[in-house]
């Protein structure tokens, strides 16, 4: 006789509750009882066996399960918002079924470094752009510049490296420059370089190397002393 699924159905016979369980969910019902914790809160076939464990780990830890016990979160989405419960975060900034998981971990990991979430808190931005913006905001960077949908994540990197390294980004912050373009630019900004020559849309990232490694080339020329005519 399998005392896992026995014990369950017990419980589940005692306590009226009807519906078809697997194996699996079966195991999470009798691992609750055995930890005393409410099984009666996720010991329902809305729930798969996922599911329930994220809302019995919840349970262990003591924080408020109702708060994600719903089938409309997957399971990492669950998690997610129960690891933010633990920490005493506020999670009704991301505890929504239109954040993706790592959406939710990129708002998580902001709310826990003390920044404003709300800048980036929108499902529209993916969560590599949530990480490029989160990073701004830690360093203290005026993130405004670039948190924008019309920035891809690659474009968002390079505008917030300029600020990091107190560039002039607005000579590159237009979505009309790819992000290697953006980089170009930003590389010669940051040689202390006069960028006017090639921040233009028209040149190839390639282009613009070639233009920023000649005028580099021609400052040290400038920059070497002549040398005296033979008497």
């Amino acid at each position: 006789m399998n005392v896992t699924i026995e014990l369950a159905k017990a419980w589940l016979i005692k306590n009226k509750i009807e519906g078809e369980f697997n194996d699996h969910q079966m195991f999470e019902i009798r691992f609750g009882l055995e930890l005393c914790v409410d099984v009666s809160l996720y010991a329902d076939p809305k729930f798969d066996d996922d599911q329930m464990k994220q809302i019995r780990r919840g349970l262990e830890y003591g924080v408020d399960v109702l708060v994600y016990a719903d089938p409309k979160f997957e399971w990492d989405q669950m998690q997610q918002i129960k690891w933010g419960i633990r920490d005493g975060l506020d999670v009704t900034t991301y505890a929504d079924p239109q954040f993706s998981e790592d959406q939710m971990a990129q708002i998580r990991y902001g709310l826990k470094s003390g920044v404003d979430v709300s800048i980036y808190a929108d499902p529209e931005y993916d969560w590599f752009q949530m990480l490029e913006i989160q990073k701004g905001l830690e360093k203290g960077l005026d993130v405004s510049i670039y948190a924008d949908l019309k920035y891809d994540r690659s474009q968002m990197k390079q505008i917030r490296e300029g600020l990091k390294n107190g560039v002039d980004v607005l000579v590159y912050a237009d979505q009309k420059f790819k992000w290697d373009q953006m980089a170009a630019i930003r590389c010669g900004l940051e040689k202390g370089l006069d960028v006017s020559s090639y921040a233009a849309p028209k040149f190839k990232w390639f282009q613009m190397e070639k233009i920023r490694k000649g005028l580099e080339k021609k400052r040290e020329e400038k920059g070497k002393p002549k040398k005296e005519k033979e008497r």
